[in-house]
């Protein structure tokens, strides 16, 4: 997979890209990064990239120009699956979402900045729109980081234990069962005595139990769809 992430503050990516789940995707070269500063494609003197909106609302916004000369500047060189905007008004970022983004070959993550982009950016180059949550942050960097790691560990070989992420909350539409490991005897608290019993199918039935519970008390709108109410 290539990401080719837009921003006009390149200096978020440097750290989180030379460790984590990051670093290792790079050199087993799963993965390929290139960060394209906004200021490098602006027209105007100075590395302007923002101006005040039309119609006296406050704030600033990133202009149309640089970030279109970027776009265009990339889709020459090569055909995208999708360009993403990270937008708070966004389609919520789910597993589902993230599974499919995991299959593209070619993205492109543009960060908007201040109050967000021209609109017209949206219209014409913007094909999917993601958020990370119903709140505003400084910038779409963080956002873009956010998808980047969520995507990148669910492709095949990157993490060595592939069954480790399949496994995860979310990938069957549920939250994940209680996890734990060792010391047996924590202060007092042990480890249930199914998790010990090497009774696979005893296992099995006391995850499938714990994942529905846990699933009904934190995420109980997940357990409306037919699928999961068939499974009880």
């Amino acid at each position: 997979m290539r990401l080719d992430i837009i921003t006009c503050c390149p200096q978020w990516f440097e750290s989180p890209l030379r460790h984590f789940i990051f670093q290792k995707a790079i050199k087993q070269q799963y993965l390929s990064v290139c960060i394209h500063n906004l200021r490098d494609y602006t027209p105007y003197k100075h590395g302007k990239i923002d101006d005040h909106p039309y119609g006296g609302a406050a704030g600033m916004l990133l202009m149309a120009e640089p970030i279109a000369n970027c776009i265009k500047a990339l889709q020459k060189e090569r055909v995208y699956d999708e360009v993403i905007y990270m937008a708070p008004d966004g389609l919520p970022l789910e597993q589902d979402l993230v599974n499919k983004c995991s299959l593209k070959q070619h993205l492109i993550l543009l960060c908007g900045h201040y109050k967000g982009i021209d609109e017209r950016i949206r219209e014409h180059f913007i094909t999917l729109e993601i958020s990370i949550g119903d709140y505003v942050l400084s910038g779409g960097e963080l956002p873009a980081l956010v998808l980047a790691d969520a995507m990148v560990r669910v492709i095949p070989g990157v993490i060595s234990d592939a069954s480790s992420a399949l496994t995860d909350s979310f990938q069957d539409g549920l939250v994940a069962p209680p996890a734990y490991t060792r010391p047996y005897n924590f202060e007092g608290k042990k480890v249930p005595d199914v998790l010990c019993s090497g009774n696979h199918k005893a296992i099995q039935a006391w995850m499938q139990q714990e994942t529905l519970a846990r699933t009904k008390t934190r995420r109980p709108y997940l357990l409306a769809t037919d699928d999961v109410n068939h499974a009880q």
